[in-house]
């Protein structure tokens, strides 16, 4: 069964900068305490391959993916390319609206044990969104606007 989180945060701040931020993958665990580690294996301008271990519900959670940099259209897109999902990707994307920026997380992610769907996949994308939101929270907080931040959690 497919899950599918969705996260977004208004900031008080420059979209080129916020996406120079969020593609720095390896201040992460410096800034939240939602990453324990990230190792970056390959990098062009383009293609960033890295190793992640992020806190998860107690436990921790490994993998390795590939992202898309987008500058001119300020995505990031990523697959997983081995790790603990069973397959999960998504995309980053940083937008211009008016006077603000908004950051969008959005994520779809299988944990491929379909009889425990029921139970796991709630939890698991509540713990998505948090983690998601502990990571904006430690990248961005100085310029998170209040109550700017709004989530779609979908099981599919």
């Amino acid at each position: 069964m497919s899950c599918s989180v969705r996260v977004h945060v208004g900031l008080t701040a420059d979209p080129d900068h916020v996406f120079d931020v969020l593609q720095d993958f390896e201040s992460y665990p410096r800034l939240t305490p939602a990453v324990r580690e990230v190792h970056i294996l390959d990098r062009t301008p383009e293609v960033i391959t890295s190793r992640w271990a992020v806190n998860f519900r107690g436990g921790v959670l490994q993998w390795v993916e590939r992202d898309l940099i987008d500058p001119v259209a300020r995505t990031i897109a990523f697959d997983q390319l081995e790790g603990d999902f069973h397959r999960f990707s998504g995309v980053w994307t940083v937008s211009a609206r008016g006077d603000r920026t908004v950051v969008e997380f959005s994520s779809e992610f299988d944990l491929g044990m379909a009889t425990l769907a029921q139970i796991l996949n709630p939890v698991a994308m509540r713990a998505l969104q948090e983690n998601i939101s502990l990571l904006l929270r430690g990248l961005f907080g100085d310029h998170l606007e209040p109550q700017g931040h709004v989530e779609d959690l979908q099981a599919v």
